[in-house]
């Protein structure tokens, strides 16, 4: 039986009421080899959610043991609970062949780098911060102070754009998903991907 071809680890982030939950969702969706990296967390589920599906639910005390055994690819404290990337788990989806999604904030995203230099960093820009704004207020949820706090926020956030691989500007959700599946098709075949590929070829195989 023939291995499959060991699958791509990317990196999305974006700066928030970009769209990019929207996007991945979208590309795992319609694409049955990409999967979404789930993430240990210490916060409760909320409603709807599942282990080991949405996220792995663990104890502060797991948490900080994991820590202790360098299980984690990232982690970090949001809002008082703890979030952290799963190596293990994260090689095991890259070894049946799945390319693998990390959606996680920019400052995972430099962790995740430095520890996976292999790793393929897309950033998803809004159109333009005007855009954002109006997408921010549609939403009808956030109060003024908030959409002020998350505009500022974004515009720190995009500055760490210029660190990723690939930007994809979501002015259109159709064409976005597009430009990501493109970027997720053209990460496979990369020299890195075909050298065996190449080597079979001049070994007449």
């Amino acid at each position: 039986m023939t291995t499959p071809q060991k699958g791509n680890v990317f990196i999305i982030s974006a700066a928030s009421g970009t769209g990019k939950t929207t996007l991945v969702t979208r590309l795992i969706n319609h694409n049955p080899d990409i999967r979404v990296s789930v993430s240990h967390t210490t916060r409760p589920a909320r409603e709807g959610e599942t282990h080991g599906k949405h996220y792995y639910f663990v104890s502060r005390e797991e948490f900080s043991q994991l820590i202790e055994q360098s299980a984690f690819l990232e982690h970090a404290e949001v809002f008082g609970h703890f979030y952290g990337t799963s190596a293990a788990a994260l090689e095991e989806m890259c070894q049946q062949g799945l390319d693998v999604i990390l959606e996680i904030d920019v400052q995972g995203a430099e962790q995740v780098r430095k520890a996976m230099p292999d790793a393929v960093s897309i950033f998803i820009l809004p159109p333009s911060m005007e855009v954002l704004e109006q997408r921010l207020r549609q939403r009808q949820s956030d109060s003024e102070e908030v959409i002020t706090r998350r505009l500022n926020e974004a515009e720190q956030e995009i500055q760490h754009a210029f660190a990723f691989d690939y930007i994809v500007t979501n002015r259109d959700l159709v064409q976005a998903e597009t430009d990501l599946l493109h970027i997720f098709k053209a990460a496979k075949l990369s020299l890195r991907n075909q050298t065996i590929a190449v080597e079979k070829v001049l070994q007449n195989q």
